[in-house]
């Protein structure tokens, strides 16, 4: 890996008003990772980024607690970027988004280029006030989740989730929460063994994985309804198979309206789209942690039509097999 080309470029937004670890958290886990663990170990170090800051308008900004910091640039001189991620603001968007105004349309073309966006506890507003996050699943801070399920109604907001990601968005839901997204994003990225290696030489946890805080499960929703429970037991057991409404019905002992009202107000979705998300799930663990061919990953998952299995997990992931697993995949240990 050269000291330039091959690292990835990640723009963090500073802005006014929020909580400056949202910033420097996430600075320092991109910029250690592939470094400090090598170097603590006498191992050549492998920067797997490139790290810019960068303001509005590039003059310094302020934390809610005086804190002053100094970016290295404006945000229309970083250039391109592989990752854009914006810190906290304050808790009411609607006395602070003016002053921000700038940095929508920056963010909805970075996105457009390409740009994976990621936003932590109320920095997450920016994403929303863009129009990124329209009809996708997001997290955020609880003490703000109320006002902006009022002010971005378009949004599914899933405060119960440390952390969603659709559609090359990511959201983080507190302040705490921007060392797990660096830490997530980072095993995203460049691989779960550079993420180890980050989180142990800078002694942070690794993101929970398989449990609350992956939007892209959906069994990360927990509930209490036995008999849906029942149901995604069920559609989990055998992605191959795709049971009709009625035999879903039948095994939850419910009709099909009380089946599709109760499984939507449990998991967020109906049982179609419910097995959809589990089976784009399985392909993605499959394409990121092997070798075998799209086709072969389709028919695993349940969809004999490679084409169509395209085209269901690029709606879901906002990529193709491909493209994900290329940007994901695990890279080859030396």
């Amino acid at each position: 890996m050269t000291d330039t080309g091959d690292r990835l470029h990640v723009v963090i937004v500073l802005v006014n008003e929020g909580h400056a670890s949202t910033a420097i958290g996430p600075i320092e886990i991109f910029s250690s990772a592939g470094r400090m663990f090598n170097e603590l170990n006498g191992i050549p170090p492998e920067p797997r980024f490139r790290v810019t800051t960068a303001s509005i308008d590039g003059a310094p900004v302020e934390s809610a607690h005086g804190l002053r910091l100094t970016p290295d640039c404006a945000i229309d001189q970083c250039g391109p970027a592989d990752l854009v991620m914006v810190s906290a603001s304050g808790p009411v968007p609607a006395e602070w988004m003016a002053r921000h105004a700038a940095l929508l349309p920056w963010l909805a073309a970075r996105h457009t280029a390409g740009s994976l966006v990621a936003g932590v506890c109320s920095g997450v507003a920016f994403l929303a006030e863009a129009g990124l996050l329209n009809g996708r699943r997001a997290t955020t801070y609880w003490g703000v989740a109320e006002a902006f399920r009022q002010r971005y109604p378009d949004v599914g907001w899933r405060p119960d989730l440390l952390i969603t990601e659709e559609a090359g968005l990511f959201c983080g839901g507190g302040v705490n929460a921007a060392a797990d997204l660096g830490l997530y994003l980072v095993e995203r990225l460049c691989g779960h063994r550079v993420a180890v290696e980050c989180a142990q030489a800078l002694l942070l946890d690794m993101p929970r994985h398989g449990q609350a805080g992956y939007a892209i499960l959906p069994l990360a929703r927990p509930h209490a309804d036995e008999q849906v429970r029942r149901v995604e037991d069920h559609l989990g057991a055998d992605l191959h198979r795709t049971p009709s409404l009625d035999a879903l019905a039948a095994l939850a002992g419910l009709s099909r309206r009380s089946l599709t009202r109760r499984f939507k107000a449990a998991t967020g979705c109906q049982p179609g789209a419910y097995l959809q998300m589990l089976r784009v799930a399985a392909a993605r663990r499959m394409l990121e942690d092997g070798s075998a061919p799209i086709q072969q990953v389709s028919s695993a998952v349940g969809y004999d039509d490679a084409a169509f299995f395209r085209r269901v997990f690029k709606r879901h992931v906002g990529q193709t097999p491909a493209a994900n697993r290329h940007r994901f995949g695990r890279r080859p240990t030396s």
